[in-house]
């Protein structure tokens, strides 16, 4: 094979990506990018769902608990970080794998991001302003109304995402989604998507599971030891926010765990809204064996430009 590969694992939150990303790595003889947003910091472990330590052991992973919650990471810094990367290891490797549940970074690794209107900091701090008083739903209520397509695929619980959504909207006076999937410049590799998938039931099963293993292995706790830091982006997501919500007294833990199960479903429902999008992925069922899979992508990389 000539043309270098990035075959990348996606699909809903429990799913099973970190398991096959590692079998279809092994069996290439490869390295794991991680595109998992919510695993990037060192400070976030059994709530992020980190692969085991054994997990990463057993191939090399980039990309996991590299950077702390009090350090900005923005999907720009990603892009350009595992580029530059893929360019390293693609002089040893004629395959690399990617596995994650943000959609956006695996995205903006393959395509390269969309370029948007520069943006008035006040803009930000006006809202911002508006997240403090009168809470995420105003957002999420104006969000929906200015452009009700990205409102579908966005994680809606996430005031950094919806903030920007809302600035370039408010700028530009035309929805957010209207500067996606714009040309971009060509990546010199080909690119695999492998979409993992269930009927809903079993997903949902997957994720109610999820959560009360990370309560028996100690989120609270993780929780606890982060309370002083509620307030930064990289702990706005489901897991921590909810669990905030008990420590400052406004829930009972059991309701909280609940909501944790209720807003990772929706996530998931979202994650998927986006990945069907995308028509180049092939999709396999999470029972399926990794033999099988890894010869459904055999066939594909047999097709690829210089192949």
């Amino acid at each position: 094979m000539n043309a270098k590969t990035l075959i990348a694992v996606v699909g809903p939150t429990a799913i099973g990506k970190t398991k096959l990303a590692i079998a279809i790595a092994s069996h290439f003889d490869t390295e794991i990018i991680s595109a998992d947003s919510r695993q990037f910091f060192k400070e976030m472990n059994i709530g992020t769902a980190v692969p085991s330590a054994k997990e990463l052991q057993s191939v090399p992973h980039h990309f996991i608990q590299q950077k702390s919650i009090i350090e900005s990471y923005s999907v720009g810094d990603f892009e350009r970080n595992a580029v530059e990367l893929l360019c390293r290891l693609f002089k040893e490797k004629d395959i690399v794998v990617m596995a994650g549940g943000s959609g956006l970074y695996v995205d903006a690794v393959i395509n390269g991001l969309d370029e948007f209107p520069e943006v008035n900091p006040k803009l930000r701090e006006l809202l911002t302003h508006k997240l403090k008083t009168e809470g995420m739903p105003s957002l999420q209520k104006e969000l929906l109304k200015r452009d009700p397509e990205y409102y579908k695929q966005v994680d809606i619980d996430n005031p950094h995402r919806v903030i920007r959504a809302l600035e370039v909207c408010m700028t530009a006076n035309k929805p957010y989604s209207s500067f996606l999937n714009q040309k971009k410049e060509q990546r010199n590799f080909n690119s695999v998507y492998v979409g993992i998938n269930a009927d809903r039931t079993t997903i949902y099963e997957r994720i109610n599971r999820r959560v009360d293993l990370m309560m028996e292995a100690g989120l609270l706790k993780e929780v606890e030891s982060l309370y002083g830091h509620k307030n930064r982006n990289a702990l706005q997501t489901v897991g921590y926010k909810e669990l905030f919500e008990y420590l400052d007294g406004k829930t009972t833990l059991d309701f909280a765990v609940s909501e944790i199960k209720k807003n990772t479903r929706r996530f998931a429902k979202r994650q998927l809204t986006w990945l069907k999008k995308n028509k180049n992925i092939l999709w396999v069922n999470h029972d399926e064996k990794p033999k099988s899979i890894i010869s459904k992508i055999n066939e594909q990389l047999n097709t690829l430009p210089n192949a």
